[in-house]
């Protein structure tokens, strides 16, 4: 039997069709029976869309069904249906299973998992404290108050502390303070256990022998990637990554323009903080992004250097050596 599942955050509409593609059942359920649904039709498969709460539902139903999760940007049938009900969703994923064109998520193995989630959930809380930081700036520029220095360091809170605004001012500044600091112990404790997973990581350990590369980036990196050899070629990561560049074609003009930006942010992101540190600390990448900027801009050539690193990341991994740029330039 082959099951489609359309989740939501508390029930699941499911249509089951049988070999000869033909709609057997149509189910609705609570998500937290789908393991009493897995196991009714244990051995068969199922499908179901990546989403932000796809977790807990294809663990419940891995331990009886084969389980393909649906990438929904690529089964365009589903994303582009002028017509869209839980239903019909359902159906969709249960016949692309049946006819062997759907089109799949990647699953990474738990270990991976963990990693990921830790290394974005301190992202979030980055962009949290950054949000936190723009608004006590907004408070000092409607009042007309500027601090040219690190203003959430030492001497900037002493700034900050000897400040004089209203009351109502003073409360939201001490307010947007404190949550910066709990933010940054959130962010210490998440740190730790990233660190303490890195040490643990063989391809994070290699990570970190390339020059830019710290605990945080080689983190994102190995979780966003996961398995490496998922990927037979450098050109297949970097379309993973989102980082080749999308080609127009007009007759027998050809002109490369900006990135895909395809896969996940989160990786693009660690691959350009850690090229802005490479190329200021590492001749290799150095001599590439300062010859690049000279003949186009310094996103163009910042871009291009992350490029550069992820293929050198690529043969790293596969081969299970250290960073050194000639090898890892071939």
């Amino acid at each position: 039997m082959f099951l489609g599942i359309d989740l939501h955050d508390h029930e699941a509409q499911v249509a089951v069709v049988d070999d000869d593609g033909n709609l057997q059942e149509e189910i609705r359920l609570p998500t937290n029976r789908l393991d009493e649904l897995a196991e009714e039709y244990a051995g068969g498969e199922a499908a179901i869309e990546a989403s932000s709460h796809y977790r807990a539902a294809y663990e419940m139903l891995d331990e009886h069904l084969d389980v393909t999760v649906a990438n929904p940007s690529e089964n365009r049938v589903i994303a582009d249906a002028t017509v869209k009900t839980d239903r019909l969703d359902a159906k969709r994923l249960a016949h692309l299973l049946h006819t062997g064109w759907i089109a799949e998520s990647y699953v990474p193995e738990d270990e991976i998992r963990e990693l990921r989630d830790l290394a974005r959930a301190r992202r979030s809380l980055v962009k949290e404290r950054t949000a936190e930081k723009n608004r006590v700036r907004a408070v000092l520029k409607r009042t007309n108050n500027t601090y040219d220095s690190e203003l959430f360091g030492p001497t900037g809170r002493e700034f900050l502390a000897e400040l004089s605004l209203s009351s109502p001012d003073r409360t939201i500044i001490e307010a947007h303070l404190a949550v910066i600091d709990e933010l940054d112990e959130q962010m210490e404790m998440l740190e730790e256990k990233i660190e303490r997973r890195v040490l643990e990581s063989p391809a994070a350990q290699l990570l970190l022998t390339i020059p830019g590369v710290g605990q945080t980036t080689a983190a994102v990196i190995v979780a966003e990637l996961g398995e490496i050899d998922r990927f037979d070629t450098d050109k297949e990561v970097v379309n993973y990554a989102g980082l080749d560049p999308m080609v127009h074609q007009s007759g027998e003009t050809e002109i490369h323009g900006s990135i895909s930006k395809k896969g996940p942010g989160a990786l693009r992101w660690a691959l350009v903080e850690s090229a802005r540190i490479a190329v200021r600390c590492e001749e290799y990448f150095g001599n590439f992004y300062t010859r690049l900027k000279q003949k186009k801009n310094d996103q163009i050539a910042i871009v291009a250097t992350a490029r550069k690193l992820l293929v050198s990341v690529f043969y790293m991994l596969k081969r299970n050596e250290p960073f050194d740029p000639p090898e890892a330039a071939t």
